[in-house]
């Protein structure tokens, strides 16, 4: 008798195995938001084949429009920018690239700045290789006071570019227009068509822009983005229309807006919407942090789309806010470490180094195991290469060997006129700052002569910040520190500050740096 029950105790237990098996709910692989981390604005991605490729923002910092790559829309490596040299015709404001792929072409229709009359206009550019740049053929649409915010659909074989129209025109209304491009999608071919109007009654009467359109059954969707984009006030929300034609009529979704933001992520829009291969739809856009906000910048997050199919609209997934964590695309996402250490006299990685505009591109090279910036542009803020910020917190280091010509300096840079330095010469360490062009010396410090030194920059959030300095052998302590900065003044409305190197002075020279590191709490 004993045997039999176990027996039976053994086979209820078998089956219950079996059952809990069945029946428990499968492992759930998620992602974090952001996916692309740092100031990556306006992003535009793309699938061919198994692989997504992400174009964003790069505003006034080259090189031009930083592209990258993924093979499950989480985990993402740089690939290089759209523009290693910037086109002629263009001075800045380099906005909202989008990426089309075609008969093995890439194509990028890219808003900026021109030189001759200071307007933003749409431009094209083309390459068979994204590791190889792209080649520009110039301004594709002109449009009144300003033309922004390409995007390009294919229709039965057709090529339709919209954009937005009309933002800069007073006593006008913003408008989203659209028109046929030529076969090979460098000119357009036809007269303008309205896809939407911004409704100034609700809630986009700040305007309408960002479009992403994509086909689903019977209908064109359209997700776009209304209000302020950008700033400390910023109040960027999205809505969706349709229509069963490209040139419409289009209808917006009477529970707009479909996404709005939070106190975790602030002013979401502008974005693309792509799908995978098991016909999942995804939405890369960007949204503030709520903890780091305009200090860090716009930042790449998904949201996935769901659909009614009652209604046929889409929603997002996870209601009306970015999610914090969420389901993965495909497969497990791995946790990506923004944080790196470089000694010059090693082999370099392949660093993302990024300069302003609007000065002439710096000289630098890597010699005799450190890091060599030529003083050629004479300012206090001159020649200065720098990093994309991922988070607001983080410590921020160089290894300097002094010279007694050039001050080499750890930078907070927002622009030329606006900027934080923490520099050595010779047998000083001086703090300085530059406030709408005008040069401050904050505190300078007598350090030993003929020694190297480190110099250390720690920010809090993205918004304060302590610089000190080491020197080889000895132990740091409070009086190699300087008191806290704030940033409030750096320009932030549609950028960030970045974080970097530069050398100054009104000599000739190089600086001579040995090793950079950044780390992220």
């Amino acid at each position: 008798m004993k045997l039999i029950k176990l027996l039976c105790l053994f086979t209820l237990l078998s089956a219950g195995t079996s059952w809990a098996q069945k029946f428990s709910p499968r492992p759930v692989n998620t992602y974090r938001n952001p996916v692309i981390a740092g100031d990556f604005a306006d992003p535009s991605v793309i699938r061919v084949g198994d692989t997504y490729y992400a174009a964003g923002t790069s505003s006034e910092w080259g090189p031009a429009y930083p592209i990258y790559s993924s093979k499950n829309l989480v985990d993402w490596e740089y690939v290089g920018p759209v523009f290693a040299e910037l086109p002629e015709w263009t001075m800045g404001s380099f906005w909202a690239p989008e990426l089309f792929y075609r008969n093995g072409t890439y194509y990028c229709y890219y808003t900026a700045r021109r030189k001759s009359d200071k307007h933003s206009y749409i431009g094209v550019a083309t390459t068979k290789d994204l590791k190889k740049g792209f080649t520009d053929h110039g301004v594709i649409i002109e449009w009144t006071s300003e033309a922004i915010d390409a995007f390009v659909i294919e229709d039965k074989g057709k090529l339709y570019i919209t954009w937005k129209a009309y933002g800069l025109d007073k006593g006008k209304t913003i408008e989203l227009l659209g028109a046929e491009l030529s076969a090979d999608g460098l000119k357009v071919i036809s007269k303008e068509f309205n896809l939407i109007t911004a409704n100034k009654e609700d809630w986009e009467a700040g305007g309408a822009e960002g479009q992403a359109i994509f086909k689903r059954g019977n209908y064109w969707y359209m997700l776009y983005s209304g209000n302020s984009c950008c700033g400390s006030r910023c109040n960027y929300m999205v809505g969706v229309a349709r229509a069963e034609k490209i040139q419409g009529p289009w209808v917006k979704y009477s529970g707009n807006p479909i996404l709005v933001g939070d106190d975790v992520w602030k002013c979401p829009g502008h974005g693309t919407v792509v799908t995978t291969p098991d016909n999942r739809y995804f939405f890369l856009h960007h949204a503030y942090s709520g903890t780091d906000f305009t200090f860090v910048g716009r930042q790449a997050v998904l949201s996935e789309l769901v659909w009614d199919e009652a209604t046929k609209w889409p929603v997002f997934r996870y209601g009306k806010t970015t999610p914090q964590q969420a389901e993965s695309p495909s497969g497990t996402s791995t946790p990506y470490n923004s944080s790196f250490a470089v000694n010059f006299a090693q082999p370099m990685p392949n660093l993302r180094w990024i300069h302003d505009v609007h000065y002439s591109k710096p000289i630098y090279t890597v010699q005799n195991g450190a890091l060599q910036i030529e003083n050629t542009n004479l300012t206090e803020t001159g020649n200065f290469i720098g990093f994309n910020i991922k988070k607001g917190s983080y410590t921020f280091s160089a290894e300097v060997s002094p010279k007694e010509d050039i001050m080499q300096n750890i930078v907070v840079y927002g622009d030329a006129k606006n900027a934080i330095g923490y520099g050595v010469r010779g047998s000083r360490v001086e703090l300085w700052r530059i406030k709408d062009g005008a040069h401050e010396v904050v505190k300078t410090q007598e350090i030993q002569a003929n020694k190297d030194v480190k110099l250390k920059l720690q920010s809090y959030n993205g918004r304060f910040y302590e610089f000190s300095y080491e020197q080889k052998g000895e132990k740091a302590d409070a009086a190699n520190k300087v008191a806290q900065l704030d940033n409030l003044w750096l320009p932030r409305w549609d950028r960030a500050a970045r974080v970097g190197l530069n050398v100054s002075g009104k000599a000739a020279g190089k600086s001579e740096i040995k090793a950079v590191e950044m780390k992220y709490e």
